[in-house]
Order: structure tokens, then C-alpha cells, then sequence
């Protein structure tokens, strides 16, 4: 069994320590996806959703996000973040968002948190942008896609 780098030697939680590690340029890619109903589905497209632009506000509402990570996430340290990007798609097939981020540093430790917490809050801020329409929607598939770079090297998901 792997050995949990945010526990010590006493068995209690704490942050690790990156002071050394090597820098390194870092990567991630991270998804979401809500699921809608044909109505609200329609609204996005046609961009007629009361509050306003329900892909543009959750695009910035992801980036916004992962720059707040680790005030966030407890155990999270504060990395800058060279890039940040979120990708808002309507899937027709299948009634769905689906968001795409994607995170870049150079930095002691990883940035996936930060892709996570970006494709996660732009979900949440598509239901909460249409949720006046229809509150049955579902957020699924949150996930990380890919990271690179660190003494883990990189991963990719096999099934994206």
C-alpha cells in the first residue's frame, strides 16, 4: 500500500513539504460534464438563459476558480498558474455541457487541483446560471484527463 504523503509520522493530516522538489514545468487537463434537459439545452444555444451568456460566464468562472484553489482545497499549496484555459461545448447527442480545462505552471508541485477545480466550478456555475429553468440537472464525469511533468512523470486517462 502507498504510503499517503499528507499524513506524518503520527498519523495525523499536514501539508506536504516542496521546498525539495525540482521545478518543473507541470500540465493538466481536467473534465465535467451536466447533463440538462432539452429545454435548457435550447436556451444555452440560443443564448437566451435569463442571467446571460451561460458559456461565456462559466469559462470565466472556471478560470477565476483555479486561481483560488488552495484557498479552497485545505492541504492545496499556492502555486502561480502560467495558463488556465476552460472549453465549454454543447454535446446535441447527448443533451450535455461538457467542459474542458486545461492548467500549466512551473512550479515545486502539480496543477491538478487547480484543472479540477476549474472544470468543476464552471459545472457548477451552469447550474446555477439555469437552474431558474429546470433543477434536474445532473454534473457528472468530473475527472482528471491528463497531468505531466513532477517525480510521478506523466498520466494519461485511459478512457477519456
Amino acid at each position: 500500500m502507498k504510503k499517503l504523503s499528507h499524513i506524518n509520522s503520527k498519523g495525523k493530516a499536514e501539508m506536504v513539504d516542496v521546498s525539495e522538489k525540482e521545478i518543473t514545468t507541470r500540465t493538466a487537463e481536467a473534465y465535467a460534464e451536466v447533463k440538462v434537459s432539452k429545454e435548457i439545452f435550447n436556451a444555452i444555444k440560443n443564448n437566451s438563459v435569463q442571467k446571460g451568456d451561460v458559456l461565456t460566464i462559466a469559462k470565466f468562472a472556471g478560470i477565476q476558480a483555479a486561481k483560488k484553489t488552495s484557498e479552497l482545497i485545505p492541504l492545496c499549496h499556492n502555486i502561480f498558474i502560467s495558463k488556465i484555459d476552460v472549453e465549454l461545448k454543447l454535446n446535441s447527442k447527448k443533451k450535455t455541457v461538457e467542459i474542458k480545462s486545461f492548467a500549466k505552471t512551473t512550479a515545486q508541485t502539480g496543477i491538478e487541483m487547480e484543472a479540477l477545480t476549474a472544470a468543476s466550478v464552471a459545472a457548477l456555475t451552469v447550474y446555477d446560471m439555469c437552474k431558474a429553468i429546470d433543477k434536474s440537472m445532473v454534473i457528472n464525469e468530473i475527472k482528471l484527463l491528463s497531468k505531466t511533468g513532477g517525480k510521478s512523470g506523466s498520466y494519461r486517462r485511459k478512457n477519456p
